[in-house]
């Protein structure tokens, strides 16, 4: 379905920015910050998370690892679909005027000064900082006897017999380079003494990182024991094995590289006659997509770099240059090391009060607390359990009559599905699922997923054409005497046990007739035919989510013209979309005060004189992943909140169907106000003040100022709560 046009809205737009005698061409790209270049701003605060001192030293091991992580999806998507839209002429412009090929030139220069940094952040502070904790990562050359033994042996236990030796000659084809793979090129000399080529893949079902052995070390002065990890990269120990593979011939050099191809699929859904099989389809052919980034060590001569070059059919200007280790994203490995002082203090998730049950409580005893009134869930402060523990009781409950619910990203062993497969197979509930298939990365367990879910009984349906599912919605239907009442639970995060443990986002029980009337009529849109686009509360993408939203901001900006104060405080993963900017710079304009707090990628220039000077961007990277949105709208003393899955960005507000819905109690709006956006606006430890050129500022307390961290508040405020 298309959304409805918002005339008024652009036509009061337009008359608003003729009210500025010095006018501002607000399509001037330059009042625009790129889209890649802000996400690659994101990864180097991630990276000066790394080097944060005050972070214990395994959690800045974790975030270079997740700075290796962040930059292969960052090729793999962002450069892969730059490379194809530069391939294909497509001649659309990026939001500050560029063309793709533009973009992959400033892109190339900063992705390779932040790699570059990121190993010598590992190899002068990292290391050595491991080393003096009894970490030790080892040469194979430098280990002692008994430890080459050790390591030796598994070598020719465990790793010699997953290797495959692939040659490359006139009898063998230039074997397949998987995407993400590290691998070794082998120059042999055979008994004719021609030069031979071989590729090796190093198995990635195998530790990156290979345990040599644990010691311990000497008597400590509080009377503890120390122990020292030793470990050995598995590349270097097949490297220095690597005779066993080639009996009869000698090895030249080994030389080690890194493939990243492009994973940016396009599906022809229209033409799609089974959209499951397609995706698993469209996955398989991940594999072979373009190369996007060939990585190597500057040592690799230049006739064998060629023969990767030429018959990967790599762009040269995609060769990158990088010091080991090649994939900082197995360093995440380190992190499992039970080090407890080297890592952040362990943190219990609370329970709410109202939804703290006892043993003898009733079986819905969650209905009678949601009757009782909206509840708030934040998360990772608050447990996730409930929303778990909501499901199970409505899997079970007698009066419950049906279950319905998206699913984008559940994980694996998801306690979530297991409920919805209860509910089905154990109580013959009516359950409805739709589940994404096109969440990226997430294909395959979806896929696996809907399949189960199907062979149960489950109704599965895999989305709209066209558009991918992203709201965060569950639905219960319950028989309540001659009536049935709706309990929803609606959220800014995914259905994902694991990662509502890292993730800070928020989620809100209901039972308000009006919003599970929306809800019903919601799941009638993605699992049948429905045009509704009169919602009664839900604002819905793309049926009236950006015509609603963008009348809320003209209504702040018509309160500020009135000379009555007006304030915006919107709390996102990304500002994108450059109508909404177009908005919050006439906002700007008109004396709305504009606070935005965007994680990740901010394409609007704050802080510029006659356009944005009322504007603030701040970016919090932290313990956890800043990931609810949340929107707060003064409007005139009568404050109003919504919060959701949509980020303001062309795909959430265009081809995605996302939900914000409204937070009603006044009491509940106030404590998101005071308890929840304020002390990110108070932060001055982990917040980053964004600049007009697009870079951003780290904040640190003033003389007069206490330090404030938002995530630690939140988590003093939870063990306060539990007494510890």
């Amino acid at each position: 379905m298309k959304r409805k046009k918002a005339t008024s809205t652009t036509v009061r737009m337009a008359q608003l920015e003729t009210v500025f005698p010095d006018h501002i061409d607000l399509d001037d790209p330059k009042l625009y910050i790129n889209r890649e270049l802000g996400m690659l701003e994101f990864q180097r605060r991630v990276l000066d998370e790394a080097k944060d001192l005050t972070n214990p030293l395994l959690e800045r091991v974790k975030f270079l690892a997740i700075l290796g992580s962040n930059l292969e999806e960052f090729f793999m998507v962002r450069v892969g679909g730059l490379i194809m839209q530069r391939d294909e002429g497509v001649p659309d412009l990026s939001i500050d005027g560029l063309t793709a090929a533009e973009q992959l030139v400033e892109v190339r220069k900063v992705v390779q000064k932040l790699m570059e940094e990121g190993r010598e952040l590992w190899h002068k502070d990292l290391m050595p900082e491991l080393d003096a904790a009894g970490i030790h990562i080892r040469a194979h050359k430098t280990l002692g006897m008994r430890q080459r033994q050790i390591v030796d042996a598994y070598f020719h236990e465990v790793v010699y017999p997953v290797l495959t030796p692939l040659a490359f000659d006139p009898g063998h084809p230039f074997p397949h380079i998987s995407n993400l793979s590290l691998n070794l090129a082998v120059l042999l000399e055979g008994r004719d003494g021609q030069t031979l080529f071989a590729r090796i893949k190093v198995p990635d079902s195998l530790p990156q990182l290979v345990p040599v052995k644990r010691s311990s070390g000497g008597l400590r002065k509080d009377g503890t024991v120390p122990y020292h990890h030793y470990f050995i990269w598995l590349s270097d120990l097949i490297n220095a094995n690597i005779a066993a593979l080639f009996p009869g011939l000698k090895v030249l050099e080994v030389h080690p590289f890194h493939v990243i191809r492009n994973a940016d699929m396009e599906i022809q859904e229209l033409e799609a006659s089974d959209l499951l099989e397609t995706m698993e389809e469209s996955v398989r052919k991940r594999r072979f997509g373009v190369v996007v980034r060939l990585a190597i060590r500057k040592d690799m001569p230049d006739f064998l770099k060629d023969i990767l070059v030429n018959n990967m059919k790599v762009d040269r200007n995609d060769v990158y240059t990088i010091d080991s280790p090649m994939v900082l994203t197995s360093l995440i490995q380190l992190t499992r090391i039970e080090r407890h002082k080297l890592k952040d203090r362990p943190f219990t998730p609370a329970t709410p009060p109202v939804l703290h049950f006892e043993d003898e409580s009733p079986d819905d005893a969650v209905f009678t607390a949601i009757r009782s009134g909206n509840i708030l869930l934040h998360h990772p402060y608050d447990s996730f359990q409930p929303v778990v523990e909501f499901l199970r009781t409505s899997a079970r409950d007698p009066k419950v009559l049906a279950i319905k619910q998206t699913l984008y990203r559940t994980g694996s062993n998801s306690p979530v599905v297991q409920a919805l497969l209860e509910a089905r197979r154990d109580y013959g509930k009516q359950v409805a699922v739709l589940v994404e298939l096109k969440a990226r990365f997430d294909e395959e367990s979806n896929i696996g997923w809907a399949r189960l879910l199907e062979q149960e009984g489950v109704h599965v349906t895999y989305g709209l054409l066209g558009l991918k599912t992203h709201s965060k919605i569950a639905l219960v239907v319950r028989q309540e005497g001659e009536h049935i009442r709706r309990y929803v639970h609606l959220g800014t995060g995914n259905y994902n046990h694991v990662t509502a443990q890292l993730y800070e986002d928020i989620g809100m029980f209901t039972c308000d007739d009006q919003i599970g009337a929306d809800a019903t009529d919601l799941f009638n849109y993605l699992t049948g035919y429905s045009f509704k686009s009169d919602y009664c509360k839900l604002l819905v993408a793309p049926i009236n989510l950006r015509e609603r939203f963008e009348e809320m901001v003209l209504r702040e900006i018509e309160i500020a013209r009135s000379g009555a104060p007006a304030h915006l405080i919107f709390k996102m993963n990304s500002l994108v979309d450059k109508p909404m900017i177009q908005l919050l710079y006439l906002a700007s304009q008109c004396g709305v005060r504009v606070d935005l707090i965007t994680r990740g990628i901010s394409c609007l220039r704050p802080g510029i004189k006659g356009l944005s000077e009322n504007i603030q961007v701040i970016s919090i990277l932290g313990r956890y992943l800043e990931h609810s949105r949340i929107y707060y709208f003064h409007n005139g003393g009568n404050e109003q909140i919504l919060m959701g899955s949509a980020d303001l960005m062309p795909r959430n507000l265009n081809q995605r169907v996302e939900v914000l819905f409204p937070v009603e109690d006044l009491n509940m709006i106030r404590h998101i106000r005071t308890q929840i956006l304020e002390p990110y606006m108070q932060d001055n430890t982990k917040a980053r003040l964004m600049n007009p050129d697009g870079t951003y500022t780290r904040l640190a307390p003033q003389k007069d100022q206490d330090p404030v961290n938002v995530q630690s508040l939140f988590m003093a405020r939870r063990r306060n709560i539990l007494g510890r």
